[in-house]
C-alpha cells in the first residue's frame, strides 16, 4: 500500500506558482507537478473556508448541509467523511495545521482532539488560522506564550485590523516561530519518526498564504513589488442584477481604492509566504526521499479558496471571481505513470476525497458528490462543468463560461471565458447572450437536483 500526502494551504489563489502563473517561485509545487498531473480548472465548491472546507470532508455540497456561509458550524463526530474511509484501509492517520472542521477561535484546540479522531484522524496537532490564533489556544499558541511571544502577536494582529484591512509589514514572529513553518516543521519531525508498520497518511494543513500580509524575512523582501502582474479590472456594467459581488464592493468602499504601489506590496507579500510554504514542503519531500518512500507515496496538493489581491478592487475572497474561485489541484501518483500533465477539463476540490480513497485502494460506500479524478489522470475530461456556492448562491464554469446566479435565481455575472480570461467584461443583463445564460442557468438546475441529499 503506497503512503498518501495530502497538502492543503489556505487562499492560494490557482495562479500563484510558477508551473500556472510564472509570477511566484515554487519549484516543489512545480515538482510535484511535473511528476504529477495538475487539474488547471480547479474550482472551490465554496469560495469562503468553512463551507468549503466541510464540503471537502464530507461530500455535501452547501445546498445540501446548509452551511452556505462563516458560520459556527461542527462537522458531527459521527460524520461519513474520506479520512475515516483511509483509516479503515488501514492507515494511521495524521493532520498538522488547521481543519476549520469546528468552531476554532476562543477555545482550546487541544481539548477538541477527540472530535478528530472521530473523523478519522489518528494523530493531530490541530492550529487555527491566524486570526482565530489571537484568541485560541493550541499546542502553537501555547509555545508562543512560553516564549513571550503571544501577546505581541495579539497586539500585532489588533493594530492590523483597526487600520486599513491590507496593512503589509513582516511579522512579529520571528521565522522559526512563524504559523506556517511550525506547520511544515511538526509535519517534517512525525515523518522522520513515523516507525509503524501501517502504510501513513499525512495531512498538512497550512494557514497562509492567508491575510495578514505579514510573511516573515527573507520572504517578506524576495519579490519586487513592481515585478507583480497588474490586478484585474472592471469594465462598466450595463443593467443588471444584484448579488454577493455587489455585497463585497459596498464592502470596500469605506477604504480608499488601492494604489498601484499597495497592490504590488499585496502581491509581493503574497508570494513571499507561497514560497515561504513551498520551502516547507520541499524540507517534508526531502524526509520522505530519505526514507526510500519517494516511489510508493501518492500527493496531492491543493487550496480551500483562493485570495483577490487587489483584482477587481477587492481583497480576500467571498466571491465568484476567478482570484476567490479557481485553486491549485495536483495529484501525483508513484511510478510516474502520469507525469507532466496538464488537465485543462474542468474539476472541483470536492474530487480529492473520493481520489485519495480509491488511490488507497478503496471506495466510498455512502452517498457523495466528489467525483474521482483517477479516470482523468492520463488527461481524459474530467467533469463538463464546476459548480461553486456561497450565502445561497450559484456558479457554474464550463469551458466557455462562467455564470453567477443571486438568491432569486437571476443573472448577475456571465463572462465569456475564451474572449475575456481576465473577467473583465460583465455580460449579464445583455439581451444579446441571454440564450447562453438560460442554458447555463438550466444546467445548474440540474447540477442541483442530481446533488438532492435528503438526510440533511
Amino acid at each position: 500500500m503506497n503512503n498518501i500526502l495530502f497538502l492543503m494551504t489556505d487562499q492560494q489563489r490557482w495562479d500563484a506558482m510558477g508551473c500556472s502563473g510564472g509570477w511566484v517561485d515554487t519549484p516543489n509545487l512545480d515538482r510535484i507537478a511535473a511528476e504529477g498531473v495538475r487539474f488547471s480548472n480547479c474550482v472551490t465548491t465554496s469560495p469562503l473556508c468553512v463551507p468549503a472546507r466541510v464540503t471537502l470532508a464530507t461530500g455535501a455540497y452547501p445546498h445540501n448541509n446548509g452551511v452556505w456561509g462563516h458560520i459556527p458550524y461542527t462537522v458531527p463526530a459521527d460524520a461519513d467523511n474520506w479520512m475515516r474511509a483511509i483509516r479503515n484501509r488501514g492507515y494511521r492517520t495524521s493532520l498538522f495545521g488547521k481543519t476549520h472542521l469546528h468552531p476554532h477561535g476562543r477555545c482550546d484546540l487541544r481539548d477538541k482532539e477527540d472530535l478528530l479522531h472521530a473523523l478519522g484522524l489518528d494523530d493531530v496537532d490541530e492550529v487555527g488560522g491566524p486570526r482565530a490564533s489571537t484568541s485560541g489556544m493550541s499546542h502553537m499558541t501555547a509555545l508562543w506564550k512560553d516564549k513571550g511571544l503571544l501577546d505581541a502577536y495579539r497586539e500585532d494582529f489588533k493594530e492590523r485590523s483597526s487600520n486599513k484591512a491590507w496593512v503589509v509589514r513582516p511579522s512579529v514572529l520571528p521565522l522559526p516561530d512563524y504559523y506556517d513553518v511550525y506547520v511544515g516543521q511538526q509535519a517534517k519531525r512525525y515523518l522522520s519518526s513515523y516507525d509503524r508498520d501501517e502504510p501513513w497518511f499525512c495531512w498538512v494543513s497550512w494557514g497562509g498564504p492567508h491575510q495578514p500580509w505579514d510573511t516573515p524575512e527573507p520572504y517578506a523582501s524576495r519579490y519586487d513589488p513592481e515585478s507583480m502582474p497588474p490586478p484585474a479590472m472592471n469594465d462598466i456594467d450595463g443593467p443588471r442584477p444584484r448579488g454577493q459581488i455587489d455585497r463585497r464592493f459596498e464592502s470596500m468602499q469605506r477604504f480608499p481604492p488601492f494604489t498601484t504601489e499597495e497592490v504590488g506590496a499585496m502581491r509581493a507579500d503574497y508570494a513571499g509566504s507561497v514560497s515561504l510554504i513551498d520551502d516547507q514542503i520541499g524540507e517534508i519531500l526531502a524526509v520522505i526521499e530519505e526514507r526510500g518512500e519517494m516511489d510508493s507515496t501518492v500527493i496531492a496538493f491543493t487550496s480551500d479558496h483562493g485570495e483577490m489581491n487587489g483584482d477587481h478592487g477587492l481583497i480576500s475572497k467571498s466571491n465568484f471571481y476567478d482570484g476567490a474561485v479557481r485553486v491549485p489541484l495536483i495529484v501525483r501518483t508513484p511510478g510516474a505513470e502520469y507525469s507532466g500533465i496538464v488537465n485543462d477539463s474542468p474539476s472541483e476540490t470536492v474530487d480529492l476525497g473520493p481520489t485519495l480513497v480509491e488511490l488507497a485502494g478503496g471506495e466510498l460506500e455512502y452517498r457523495q458528490f466528489g467525483k474521482s479524478l483517477t479516470g482523468a489522470l492520463d488527461g481524459s475530461g474530467h467533469r463538463d462543468d464546476a459548480l461553486s456556492e456561497i450565502m445561497g448562491e450559484f456558479m457554474l464554469m464550463n469551458d466557455e463560461w462562467k455564470i453567477a446566479l443571486n438568491k432569486e435565481g437571476e443573472t448577475y455575472m456571465l463572462f465569456d471565458r475564451g474572449n475575456d480570461p481576465n473577467e473583465e467584461h460583465n455580460l449579464a443583463g445583455s439581451s444579446e447572450y441571454r440564450s447562453d445564460a438560460d442554458a447555463l442557468r438550466l444546467r445548474i438546475l440540474e447540477r442541483i437536483a442530481q446533488s438532492q441529499k435528503h438526510e440533511y
